[in-house]
């Protein structure tokens, strides 16, 4: 265990604190055992160093890698026993879901330590949901996303802005308070800021890293797939991504990569599950996951420009960039009138002629224009919605 001390000073020795993610502040850290699941690469095991070095004590608490060298030979709830008895307090886990049976051992800790805080984080949210059965009475969960357009002007230029409700950013309420201009600061943010290593060199090299890991490792794993069904799943992401935008149709997909319209959908299911696609559906039953799907996106505009052969179309990539940032706080439906509806509101998004006919005469109707500054009436910005979360 002294290793791993070594290791969780030393990481934390290098945890900068300037920025700590919108999420941080709506964690109960008073909870007992907290679970932190999202994509991989958006932050999750930075804000928890950073809870660590700005709240706790290292004395009484202790942070490991399940996918350290040490849980070849030793049992994460042997070494929750060994912190607990020398004063042991809190106990961070990052990527747990690469422990065998981590639920398992969780649920153990929680019940022979009650005094003893657990705070785990699961890079590939297929696992960590797959697990959560033996949890799910013990556990507070919560989903961390990539970086909001507002969380990216924070990081990257400095420009601090607080987060807007749908209907302030519905009223105008958004107040740039920069001498930059937003859409050049937007058009940045497309290609290359949804994801916190944005400054990092080899940015895309490394998107398509996440992207591979999570195909080849994380879906096959939990879908129990062999190498050449993944191959199968890489085939669909790149139909995906040439597609304007894609709406799927299971029956000629399958024809197209060999395998049966049913294969298709839990294909589909995975990637979304895994934070590389997201679904529009219909709003059957009111609840997600159950609509039908009428249409896939990409799960954020980098993946679009980084997958896309040349360059991506700019209608896709606005609905896409709106589903992104809306879909943390809100809702999102198909609409049978225009592009897609969040509660009482409907939305009809495009660039900068797009006109009113498909939603005239509907109340509490907006036209989402791309290239505006500045809106008027019921026309709004698109990068104003980025400012929800």
């Amino acid at each position: 265990m002294e290793q791993l001390i070594g290791l969780f000073r030393h990481l934390l020795r290098l945890t900068n604190t300037t920025y700590i993610r919108y999420l941080h502040d709506k964690i109960d850290w008073t909870s007992r055992m907290i679970g932190i699941v999202g994509p991989r690469g958006v932050g999750k095991t930075t804000m928890l160093l950073q809870h660590i070095k700005l709240y706790l004590s290292t004395d009484d608490t202790l942070f490991v890698n399940a996918d350290d060298v040490y849980f070849a030979e030793h049992r994460l709830f042997d070494l929750a026993t060994e912190f607990y008895n020398i004063g042991g307090k809190h106990f961070f886990i990052d990527e747990v879901h690469k422990y065998q049976d981590w639920s398992k051992e969780l649920k153990m800790i929680y019940d022979y330590y009650p005094d003893m805080q657990v705070v785990f984080t699961g890079s590939s949210i297929l696992e960590i949901y797959k697990g959560n059965a033996d949890l799910s009475r013990r556990v507070l969960s919560y989903f961390l996303p990539g970086l909001s357009f507002r969380e990216y002007l924070i990081l990257a230029k400095g420009i601090k802005m607080p987060p807007l409700s749908l209907s302030e950013i519905l009223s105008h309420k958004v107040n740039f308070s920069s001498n930059e201009r937003p859409l050049k600061l937007f058009k940045e943010y497309l290609v290359k800021g949804f994801y916190p290593f944005f400054a990092e060199p080899g940015y895309e090299i490394k998107l398509r890293q996440i992207l591979n890991t999570t195909i080849e490792n994380d879906i096959p794993a939990y879908a129990q797939m062999n190498v050449a069904t993944t191959k199968k799943l890489k085939q669909l992401l790149y139909i995906i991504a040439q597609s304007v935008p894609f709406k799927p149709n299971y029956t000629k997909i399958g024809q197209m990569i060999d395998v049966h319209r049913n294969q298709v959908a839990d294909f589909l299911f995975y990637l979304e599950r895994a934070g590389i696609v997201s679904q529009l559906r219909n709003g059957t039953g009111g609840i997600r996951m159950l609509g039908k799907v009428e249409k896939t996106y990409l799960d954020n505009t980098n993946l679009a420009y980084a997958l896309s052969d040349s360059q991506p179309d700019m209608g896709n990539v606005r609905e896409t960039f709106f589903m992104s940032q809306m879909r943390v706080q809100n809702l999102i439906v198909a609409s049978n009138s225009s592009d897609l509806e969040i509660g009482k509101y409907t939305f009809e998004i495009g660039g900068i002629n797009k006109q009113q006919k498909r939603i005239r005469g509907i109340d509490e109707a907006y036209v989402v224009k791309d290239d505006i500054e500045y809106g008027y009436g019921n026309v709004i910005p698109l990068w104003q919605f980025g400012f929800n979360y």
